[in-house]
């Protein structure tokens, strides 16, 4: 682990350690459960069941990780970024470079124009507002106090979104519940939802016979159990623990402990939306069968503006239908607090990601206020991007928003999982081997992604004549697929530059236990990281022409030797000693 005795200003995008664990718990659930949860898992649940709660109940394990594995690691290593994470543990730029890169099209493909499209449907609903100009009005309260206050704005507004949301999303849950007429109601009822209009000879709008399990086939199923097992857990794991959006909060705790009890309130919170969000949408189906669950394709672009089905309006459809005017304010409330808080939390995280990782890679001397300036621009280029990717996200995975956030999710983000493992808990593993298993990882992703655009799965009314790839192998199979290439690729290469350098260059992973408290800095870039202490090449030599080896702690003697194989004029060989100050 890296630590500097020298103490330096934070960024201008983080805020120091201060917060408590119920604002950092309620920070994580409400970062997690934005508009996108409340519009999506609600038409999951109404068009095809129980079965999506899945990936809620994955990540009550996932957060835990972050706060009992990941997250030590983390705060040890002194990293305002987990770019930045990557940057320290195996040297070199251009890992931290891709992953920032990626994180940033990750943001605008499965959480920017996610929860603004869901923020869309609620508002077209709900008020008959233009889509276009409410999203503006919404975007720009949502920048103006994310900008202005930075993290501890956001922090401190969503634990207060977080009893919004929860107090509005439980009401609303008694009221569904209530005009259904209870859980056996509605177990009868939404296996009855069938729209009076179909597509004649087809399945279409009937109600799965699985809609009530959690564990499905695993081979024809829409959610087989291995992997849901299995494939869901690896891109769970980069969004709970790799995660910028998600790590940044956990890191701004005041203490670890602090950091710990806010892992443990959000695992307990994420237990609800199966009742508050998941629940009411089946509800709604049954209450509004031929609107919610519309299988004809002219009478859905009538209903709600897309062929491929309704199911998404189905959450918007209570509030507006079932609640009475005072309440219905409240749920609007909650609603628009949902997207505010994803929406802030993506903003402040990519401004972060950018200015720290790829703006400071080019200007490594740029102002605070430069910094500052750069962030907020770049803010608005990425909405503006996440704008124009809404229509795709409106025709993808049958029009269910939330199987069309997670489909995406196991293309891009196993091969990140893998790495940040692999770089946490694996001594061994250097940068060769982590950038090419990136690589390798990500284009593979990418390909099976274009072709999901390329080929879409078609209607129920339709033969599936897609490729064999996308017609046979679930996209949560292929999330355990691609892990496993990304897995060879790593050890592979890794074990190949073992051959012939045996020692890596980087940040070991697993220091002792007092590591942090000597490690001292060496300002000689570029950085070799070994036990704990920071050393550096001569000025001006590439990290190629050298090595750093043979480290030995003596009391309060420090030893450098040289490789035997070294050129001597480009190794430094010296003989330190600690003191109170430094080296």
């Amino acid at each position: 682990y890296f630590w500097s005795l020298e103490k330096i200003k934070a960024p201008v995008t983080l805020v120091s350690t201060s917060v408590t664990r119920f604002q950092v718990g309620a920070s994580l659930f409400a970062s997690n459960i934005g508009s996108g949860h409340f519009i999506g898992l609600a038409g999951s649940g109404a068009a095809a069941g129980i079965g999506a709660i899945a990936y809620e109940w994955n990540g009550m394990f996932m957060v835990l990780l972050l706060g009992w594995l990941f997250l030590p690691i983390y705060i040890s290593s002194g990293v305002t970024t987990m770019p930045e994470y990557l940057q320290r543990r195996f040297g070199g730029r251009r890992t931290q470079l891709f992953i920032a890169v990626l994180s940033l099209f990750i943001y605008i493909f499965t959480k920017i124009s996610v929860d603004m499209y869901a923020g869309a449907v609620f508002i077209q609903l709900a008020l008959k507002w233009n889509i276009y100009l409410a999203l503006v009005l919404l975007l720009s309260v949502t920048a103006l106090y994310t900008v202005a206050g930075g993290l501890a704005a956001v922090i401190y507004t969503d634990a207060a979104q977080t009893a919004i949301m929860l107090a509005g999303a439980l009401t609303l849950m008694g009221f569904s519940f209530a005009e259904v007429g209870g859980w056996n109601a509605l177990m009868q009822g939404y296996a009855n939802a069938i729209p009076s209009v179909r597509v004649p000879n087809t399945t279409c709008g009937i109600p799965r016979d699985d809609a009530f399990h959690i564990f499905r086939d695993p081979v024809n199923s829409d959610l087989p159990w291995p992997g849901a097992i299995i494939g869901m857990s690896i891109p769970s794991m980069w969004y709970w623990c790799s995660d910028q959006v998600i790590v940044q909060r956990s890191l701004a705790a005041k203490t670890l402990t602090h950091a710990k009890g806010g892992s443990l309130l959000a695992a307990y919170l994420k237990v609800l939306p199966f009742f508050a969000i998941m629940l009411p949408g089946m509800i709604s189906r049954i209450l509004y069968t031929d609107e919610v669950a519309c299988a004809d394709p002219d009478l859905c672009k009538q209903i709600c503006g897309n062929a491929v089905g309704c199911s998404d309006i189905a959450y918007a459809k209570l509030v507006m239908e079932l609640l009475p005017a005072g309440l219905r304010g409240l749920m609007m409330a909650v609603m628009i607090a949902a997207l505010m808080s994803s929406l802030t939390s993506i903003f402040n995280s990519s401004s972060t990601i950018f200015t720290m990782d790829l703006w400071k890679s080019f200007r490594s001397h740029a102002s605070e206020w430069e910094l500052m300036i750069v962030g907020r621009v770049f803010v608005l280029v990425l909405v503006l991007v996440s704008v124009l990717w809404i229509p795709v996200v409106q025709a993808s995975q049958g029009g269910q928003l939330f199987i069309y956030i997670q489909s995406i999710s196991t293309y891009l983000q196993p091969p990140v999982s893998i790495i940040f493992l692999m770089g946490c808990f694996w001594r061994r593993t250097n940068e060769k081997g982590a950038f090419w298993g990136l690589t390798v990882g990500l284009t593979v992703g990418c390909i099976r992604m274009l072709l999901d655009f390329i080929y879409p799965a078609p209607p129920c009314y339709e033969e599936d004549n897609r490729p064999v790839v996308l017609k046979y192998v679930h996209y949560l199979y292929f999330s355990v697929l691609l892990s496993f290439i990304t897995l060879a690729v790593v050890v592979g290469v890794t074990s190949l530059q073992h051959s012939f350098h045996p020692v890596s260059h980087g940040l070991d992973p697993n220091p002792g236990p007092n590591a942090a408290m000597h490690a001292q800095t060496i300002a000689l870039p570029p950085p070799c990281f070994t036990h704990g202490v920071v050393f550096s090449g001569p000025p001006g030599v590439s990290p190629s022409s050298y090595y750093c080896l043979s480290i030995i702690m003596t009391q309060a003697n420090l030893c450098v030797t040289c490789p035997k194989n070294a050129d001597p004029e480009l190794c430094c060989c010296f003989m330190a000693k600690f003191n109170s100050t430094g080296v």
